[in-house]
């Protein structure tokens, strides 16, 4: 086991040989780390909080009381191979969160950015990709193999199909039920989740430029609206646009993916 020396472990907290934990990190009354986990510098680990498996986790993450972080996939083919979690800094994972490490068929390894906010009941499953600053409110669920880009805000209570991609900047409604890919800016509501518009209210709070946003609007009716397929559309779009925001959803919907695409009612 590899303790520094700033380290505070509380005494009813079970600490495996083998764990790495960095300096200034905190350890609280019956948490458990297991033996293959590293703890960045700084972290807070609440009570009763379990983080086993092949485990990283970057600096300065709170893991709040019984969340489950590393734990084997919830996969019937999972046969107990080798597969990691990867979890990046400043990330705050609240109460009885559970994400769960990688398999062999998805990749081997499931990841989190930085600076994300993972509420309290949500789940991240097997090989899923999640973004930097990404939001996932309380008991919204991320299904295996999904891709989640930068800036995504996940509402209360949703659940994303495995496979589905959600482009940077999107924002999923509460109860909302998400099969199929979501271009970025895009906003989706309702219980079997439908493309409604683009995310504005985010695109101003980050200030993106009017300019920008009047690209966006133009490019959201052409999809909606313009002649042949929705791919062959996104093309025409990559051959007008001068915005780099709109460019984003030309390479998010002419990119590989396992799924269709949401597109605009």
């Amino acid at each position: 086991m590899s303790v520094a020396s700033t380290v505070t472990i509380h005494p009813t907290a079970c600490v495996d040989e083998g764990a790495e934990i960095a300096g200034g990190v905190d350890i609280g009354p019956f948490a458990y780390i297991g033996p293959e986990v590293k703890i960045g510098e700084g972290c807070q680990i609440k009570s009763h909080a379990v983080l086993t498996g092949n485990t990283e986790i970057g600096p300065e993450c709170t893991v709040f009381s019984f969340a489950v972080i590393g734990e084997i996939p919830q996969d019937l083919k999972f046969s107990g191979e080798k597969t990691r979690l990867v979890i990046g800094a400043r990330n705050r994972i609240r109460e009885h969160v559970t994400i769960n490490c990688g398999t062999e068929g998805g990749g081997g390894v499931t990841r989190v950015g930085d600076d994300c906010l993972i509420m309290a009941g949500a789940h991240v499953a097997h090989d899923a990709q999640v973004g930097n600053r990404v939001i996932i409110v309380n008991s919204a669920a991320v299904a295996g193999h999904c891709v989640i880009e930068d800036d995504v805000i996940i509402g209360g209570l949703a659940g994303i199909h495995q496979w589905v991609r959600i482009g940077q900047g999107a924002i999923i409604g509460a109860v909302s039920m998400v099969t199929h890919d979501v271009i970025p800016y895009g906003l989706v509501q309702a219980s079997r989740g439908k493309l409604e518009g683009l995310n504005l209210v985010g695109l101003k709070r980050k200030g993106v430029a009017r300019a920008d946003i009047t690209a966006l609007r133009a490019a959201y009716q052409m999809l909606a609206q313009g002649e042949g397929a929705f791919q062959d559309r996104a093309r025409r779009l990559g051959e007008e646009t001068e915005s780099d925001y709109v460019r984003r959803i030309v390479d998010f919907v002419t990119g590989e993916s396992d799924r269709s695409f949401l597109t605009p009612e």
